[in-house]
């Protein structure tokens, strides 16, 4: 009976052990997204706080019927994820490629493919500012002596080339993700298959697309959704480099939705945009998951 009685006491040891970091977490992470819920149903703007309180889907409502901001900025959210992404995934792939292959300082040059990744965001952004200034950037430089161009272009300031610009910085930052995740997985695939494939005759392409690209399909999946997550995400690069213009232009939804909020002081329907925003990463990972679980079902 008294073992039985420990036993049972011991039971809720682990318990009792992990209970702090389960009232922390719930503390920083879980508060936080339900007040953000409780906000979104509520008018509460700084500078009207004589009418706070709650109105109910409200908020929605108006995203939805009156703010054509809303869907400007969901336009250009979804180009900015699908370009990033992809680019991303087919350079990384190349680059990821061509570090499996045996070559001198291999070791070296691997590591200096992880500095985009390594430098913070900020410090990227403001290389990439003064890259990108009109007056003393060297890319400005760099194409007027090779004809390319032949008046100086202000990369940041023009509606035509702001979003490339602001997609290509960014790629420099991303695409070392994607080969070192990528290069470890074509690790993992052994050489024997590709040395009976050259036997049967088959070519560096039959090689990439019917072993290749089949080993890595589980690592390609996991990068690209988390990729897609912290691109939909990303607030750094593109706020630093434009603060969301020239006219709105690459205002993405999470830019949006910081304005509102803390730079406004409109707390309810920035809290409403946040949600809106939660809903659309819900619906694309459910969707995205399920698809490739039926892509691989239909594989097997």
């Amino acid at each position: 009976m008294r073992k039985r009685k420990r036993k049972k006491g011991e039971a809720w040891v682990p318990y009792l052990l992990i209970a702090p970091t389960v009232l922390l977490i719930a503390g920083i992470l879980i508060f936080p997204i339900f007040r953000v819920f409780d906000l979104s149903v509520q008018s509460y703007d700084f500078t009207r706080l004589q009418d706070a309180g709650y109105i109910g889907l409200e908020n929605f409502r108006h995203i939805f019927t009156q703010d054509d901001l809303f869907y400007s900025t969901l336009v250009t959210t979804l180009k900015w994820v699908f370009s990033e992404v992809a680019l991303q995934l087919v350079f990384g792939l190349i680059v990821a490629l061509l570090l499996n292959q045996s070559f001198r300082l291999r070791g070296l040059v691997r590591s200096l493919v992880l500095v985009p990744w390594a430098v913070s965001g900020v410090l990227t952004t403001m290389l990439w500012s003064l890259m990108f200034n009109q007056h003393i950037g060297i890319i400005n430089d760099i194409l007027l002596k090779l004809g390319i161009i032949h008046e100086k272009i202000a990369w940041l300031a023009n509606p035509g080339t702001v979003f490339g610009s602001v997609v290509f910085a960014e790629l420099w930052r991303g695409i070392p993700f994607f080969a070192i995740t990528l290069l470890a997985a074509l690790q993992t695939i052994p050489h024997e298959v590709y040395e009976s494939c050259e036997v049967d005759g088959a070519g560096k392409l039959k090689k990439l697309f019917h072993i290749t690209l089949p080993y890595l399909k589980e690592s390609i999946i996991f990068a690209t959704l988390l990729r897609a997550i912290w691109e939909f995400n990303s607030i750094d690069m593109i706020f630093t480099m434009t603060n969301g213009g020239p006219m709105d232009m690459t205002t993405t939804l999470p830019i949006y939705m910081m304005k509102t909020s803390i730079l406004e002081g409109n707390y309810g329907y920035g809290s409403a945009l946040g949600v809106v925003t939660f809903l659309f990463l819900m619906i694309f990972v459910i969707l995205y998951l399920k698809l490739n679980r039926a892509g691989g079902m239909q594989d097997e």
